[in-house]
């Protein structure tokens, strides 16, 4: 007779998170009932040094645990899940906070496509670009899933181009802005595509999002080979994990991502402080919170990459630019209808080309079946073009 052995909360998560977890909802607490005091117009120099410098200490201690149990959640219900779970939480969150921006009283149209334009420039070709030199250099030519990588870049075109580009070619309602007619449409049509998207890849396609069998990139019956494996996977995760593993993990995971989005706003107006004090520009405040924001995710995917894992590390970085434009383009447009704002959302001339750049690279990167490190330099050198546009128009 079979017996099933219960496993205690302590056994799955260990007393080390839980202290890493109170310590990090502490400085949460304390920048909520004290962070106007800290950070109002009296701050000083040193006061901004050290408040930047526990801010930094704690969403850096939150962003590791986040890799930790996405790490374990990831294992324990396979990919693309667990990369799904971190996703989905991040972008969430960040769209969350965009759209109370939006609903303040000050107006700041272009929220919604200096994000997503932030994003990707981070994900797309910082992290995308460490990822490829990383594991390029680690393990020669590292090998990935075409047909998962190809979906991405599609949505990647297609919700890019007609939230992004779009707008600066139609008459719309002037500025780069849609009509309230157009507004209506394209966010439903951006969220069914994305819901689409999100169930194909959750159930007949999953097998497009799963790391091809290592040394077997020419296997004509490559589809079948990675179903059987995954079959035999969920048969075994099904013995050795439990719903209330999985769900006490997801809620840790939870808990260690939303101090570093709730704590981001308080790290901008120290970075703010810092711009200002030396003179730096604005845009670049919005460039280092979006960096922190993506932490977690950023470190996931290059941790994936060095343990030669690099389909998720497509999963991740291209899933979150899919799920940010994918979930910010539809919530922008409807709080925009609903609040009365003004939403701008189309590129400037150098953000096109940048833009373009970028999905063009992107492209070439993933049409193989092998990295090359050669393409992480070039996501590099793109992304440091990027940082000297901001100093130097």
């Amino acid at each position: 007779m079979n017996t099933v052995k219960k496993t205690s909360i302590s056994e799955i998560i260990p007393l080390s998170t839980w202290i890493r977890l109170g310590l990090v909802w502490v400085v949460v607490v304390i920048f909520s009932l004290f962070g106007h005091d800290l950070l109002g117009a009296q701050m000083g120099g040193w006061t901004a040094v050290a408040v930047f410098l526990l801010l930094l200490a704690t969403i850096v201690g939150a962003a590791f645990g986040v890799v930790r149990e996405a790490d374990e959640l990831a294992h324990k219900l396979g990919e693309p899940y667990g990369t799904l779970i971190l996703t989905l939480s991040i972008v969430s969150i960040e769209v969350i906070l965009i759209a109370a921006v939006m609903l303040g009283p000050t107006e700041n149209p272009t929220i919604g496509k200096d994000s997503i334009f932030s994003v990707m420039m981070i994900i797309m070709n910082l992290v995308m670009g460490l990822c490829l030199l990383l594991g390029g250099m680690k393990y020669g030519e590292q090998e990935y899933n075409a047909q998962g990588a190809m979906a991405y870049h599609s949505m990647i075109i297609m919700l890019g181009g007609i939230s992004m580009m779009l707008p600066n070619f139609i008459s719309g309602a002037g500025d780069g802005s849609f009509s309230t007619t157009q507004a209506i449409i394209l966010s439903g049509l951006v969220a069914l595509l994305y819901a689409a998207f999100l169930y194909f890849q959750m159930t007949k396609y999953r097998h497009h999002y799963i790391q091809p069998p290592v040394g077997q990139m020419e296997i004509r019956f490559a589809d079948t080979i990675i179903n059987a494996e995954l079959e035999a996977s969920e048969s075994s995760q099904a013995t050795n994990s439990t719903k209330s593993e999985i769900l006490i993990r997801s809620i840790v995971l939870l808990g260690m991502i939303l101090p570093i989005v709730l704590l981001s706003h308080h790290m901008a107006v120290v970075v703010d402080y810092g711009i200002q004090a030396a003179q730096l520009p604005t845009l670049l405040g919005g460039v280092l919170i979006a960096i922190i924001v993506f932490t977690p995710e950023s470190m996931t995917a290059v941790k994936a990459a060095l343990n030669n894992e690099f389909q998720r590390a497509i999963n991740l970085c291209h899933g979150a630019f899919v799920s940010t434009v994918g979930l910010t383009v539809p919530a922008v447009l409807i709080v925009g209808l609903i609040a009365g704002k003004t939403v701008h959302f189309g590129l400037t001339g150098t953000e096109t080309i940048l833009f373009v750049l970028t999905l063009l690279l992107s492209l070439m990167s993933c049409m193989g079946r092998r990295t090359s490190p050669i393409i992480g330099l070039m996501h590099l050198t793109l992304f440091i073009v990027f940082i000297m546009l901001i100093f130097n128009p």
